[in-house]
Parts: structure tokens; sequence; C-alpha cells
């Protein structure tokens, strides 16, 4: 038995596939800021804290002449959103049926991507500081003409490169300004989508929680996610008629390069 505390659950390894591969299926989409980032684990939910290789003076020791340091580590934070889903969908999943209702799972999982991409792009206060918020360029302005954005990006690009930091390039945006460039076609009828690309010569993210969006070297180790628990699905309660449920992670963040990123303002 694990911390997840499956085995509980009224739950039969059908309705579990189903409900794992429902939940896959709806994350991996909206994952928008790891896939520019770097990542690493899981390394197990008893992982705490990320070493940051750094130390700071405990000034006087127990005893004379015996110096002290406290090792610095970034703690890792955790994510859950709590969703039910009916014993009578469970039932029918049983009998065959492949359209269950999902929509609370589906929820909850837009939910916990979109905090995620918060934490990693915009921050989150006290806990975790995030790319846009540290980036320590003047903020580009996307706007919302779709034909204006190849000038913010490669704007964007020219600064990143005139301070040192190589390519290719990656492009968080937000689900309204990814739409738009999803749409539009320059003069002579290039998709604006594909000159983006070759801007960056990296992928356009469709990123839930992103503000605007942001550009972002993918030249590696700048920005640094650190799974402990990777997105998981427990269980927590249940009733005659519903199952308590929720997904969960854990996670630590930093910024190593912020001169790796430019922003852009919506």
């Amino acid at each position: 038995m694990n911390h997840l505390l499956r085995s509980h659950a009224p739950i039969s390894d059908l309705g579990w596939t189903q409900i794992d591969d429902e939940a896959k299926e709806r994350l991996e989409p909206a994952l928008g800021a790891r896939k520019l980032v770097d990542f690493s684990g899981p390394l197990g939910w008893q992982h705490s804290a990320t070493t940051l290789g750094r130390t700071a003076s405990l000034g006087d020791s127990p005893v004379d002449g015996v110096s002290a340091l406290a090792r610095q580590v970034l703690p890792l934070v955790e994510l859950r959103a709590d969703f039910t889903v009916a014993r009578s969908e469970l039932r029918d999943i049983d009998r065959g049926a492949l359209d269950a209702d999902f929509d609370a799972l589906d929820r909850a999982a837009h939910q916990i991507a979109t905090a995620e991409n918060t934490a990693i792009l915009h921050g989150w206060a006290d806990v975790v500081q995030g790319v846009a918020e540290l980036a320590p360029y003047p903020g580009r302005q996307l706007g919302n003409d779709a034909l204006a954005f190849p000038r913010a990006v490669s704007a964007a690009v020219s600064a990143l490169l005139a301070s040192g930091i190589g390519g290719p390039y990656g492009l968080a945006l937000d689900p309204e300004h990814h739409r738009l460039a999803t749409e539009a076609a320059e003069h002579g009828g290039t998709l604006l989508i594909e000159h983006l690309r070759e801007i960056l010569g990296g992928p356009i993210v469709w990123t839930p929680g992103v503000i605007g969006g942001a550009v972002l070297s993918l030249r590696g180790g700048d920005f640094l996610l650190e799974s402990g628990q990777d997105l998981s699905v427990g269980y927590a309660s249940h009733d005659a008629e519903h199952v308590q449920l929720y997904i969960q992670e854990s996670f630590s963040f930093r910024v190593a390069t912020p001169e790796a990123a430019v922003a852009l303002k919506p």
C-alpha cells in the first residue's frame, strides 16, 4: 500500500485503467510549461527538497575553533486537485462502457496543469520564482494582431542572442494568442505558425495559465523542474453514490539563468 491508497477504492483494475488513461490524455496537452524547461525525476513522494549547492554561515558553532555552515535547499511543493466519479459510471465501465462521464476529472486535470504552468512561468508568491518575473529584459508587447507576433518574437530572440543565449528557442502562448497564431496566414498565404517556428527553431506551445507568452532558450540548464511525485491519481473516500479522488504532484522549480527568457505581454 502506498500513500495514494488506490487499493482502498471501490474501483476495478479496468476502472483505474480508464481513469489513468483519461487523466493522461487531458494532462499531456495542457502541461505546456514543462515542455520548455529541463525536467528531472520523478524522485518519489518522500523526496522533499532540491539541493542548491550553496551554504549559509551559522555563526558560532557549539565548540570554539569549529566553523559551521547550513546547506541551502529548495523545498518541494505539493499541488492537488480533487474530483469525484459516480459509482454508477464505474459500474458501467466494468460492463464495457467506453464513454464514461469524466467531466470532473477533466476539469481537475486542467486546473492542476494550469497551476503548474502558472508557477513555472509567473511564479507563486513566496513559494516559487517564475521565468517571466525574473527575466531581466523589458517585456515585449504581443497585442491582438497576429500578424505583429513575428516582430515581437524576433525582438525577443534578438535580445537573447545579444546576451549570448543560444537557441533553439520555444514559445509559450496563452490559449487565446495561440488560437490567433494558428488561425492566421501572412501575405502570400504562409501560415503564421510556421513563420514563428522558423524564427524560434523550436516549438510553439499552448500553455493555459501563462499571461501573454514567453520565449525561452531550449539549450538546457537554464530552467529546472524537479519532480518528486509526478502527476498521479489517488483515492480519498467514497459513499454509496460517489468516489472522491484527486490528482496530485510534488515539484520544485528554479531559474538558473534569468537572462535565458523574455516575457511577452498580452
